[in-house]
């Protein structure tokens, strides 16, 4: 059996007798009392500040008890406290219980329960704004370039498109019109100086959307947020199809300007 310290004992002690002379109505005698049975100038504590296990001062009692009976035996297999032998005098002393796993307290709950989960695990998934190329980007560039060649494939099989006879140089075609994603370059040189139009006006749509993402930050992938791009982009677009629309279908021979209802069509696939 494990031996309890003196000072445990004295303690055990002086606040047993005060719990007693409480009981007994002796409320103003109680401290004097303590202090007797403290014992060595040691001075016992309040009850209420007593921080002593419960099972250590019942171990307290069954080891004076023993004591005082003369002798004690310990249960057999067992390296506690277990059942005590009659003693000389014919008393019994009860076995003392197994200690509680409590606290100074009395608290019984552990450090884990009483600790926010927050504080020492992250309890939720950080979301993120990216994923890998493979299987997603390039599964959805795949379907892109497949529904893409069914499109070219069923549009080849309805629509002809025949080449024309050997170029001749002594015979230039009237009106000369160059392929359609070129049409707008040839349309600008009808209005403007070709310096103007074949160098300045491209050179500075192009410089701007160059300067369109250091202009305009918002990282947002919404089109509601990116009203300034969209906008930029979208007057950028019109602008170059109005002049490849008016370069294809409004002008005639000798590159005039000729409403295609009444002079005719003069474009081909």
């Amino acid at each position: 059996m494990t031996e309890i310290p003196e000072h445990l004992r004295k303690r055990a002690e002086a606040a047993r007798q005060k719990a007693e002379a409480a009981k007994a109505g002796g409320g103003e005698d109680a401290p004097a009392a303590a202090d007797a049975g403290a014992g060595a100038g040691d001075a016992a504590p309040d009850a209420g500040d007593s921080k002593i296990p419960a099972h250590l001062l019942e171990r307290s009692k069954a080891a004076k008890a023993r004591k005082a009976a003369g002798g004690e035996s310990e249960a057999p297999g067992g390296g506690g406290v277990g059942t005590l032998a009659p003693a000389a005098g014919g008393a019994i002393a009860a076995a003392a219980p197994p200690p509680a796993a409590t606290g100074p307290g009395g608290h019984t709950q552990r450090l884990l329960t009483v600790v926010k989960s927050g504080s020492i695990q992250d309890v939720k998934a950080t979301p993120v704004d990216k994923v890998h190329v493979w299987p997603h980007l390039l599964a959805v560039e795949f379907l892109a370039s497949l529904v893409m060649t069914t499109f070219l494939l069923v549009f080849s099989i309805f629509v002809n498109a025949p080449l024309l006879e050997l170029a001749n140089p002594n015979s230039t075609p009237n009106p000369s019109k160059a392929p359609w994603y070129f049409l707008g370059l040839q349309e600008l040189l009808t209005m403007f100086h070709p310096m103007v139009a074949g160098v300045t006006v491209p050179g500075m749509g192009i410089f701007l959307l160059i300067l369109t993402p250091y202009m305009d930050k918002n990282p947002s992938t919404k089109p509601e947020d990116r009203k300034f791009a969209i906008s930029l982009f979208t007057v950028f677009l019109m602008f170059w199809a109005l002049l490849v629309i008016i370069g294809s279908f409004f002008r005639g021979e000798g590159f005039n300007f000729t409403a295609p209802w009444s002079g005719g069509l003069f474009f081909d696939l």
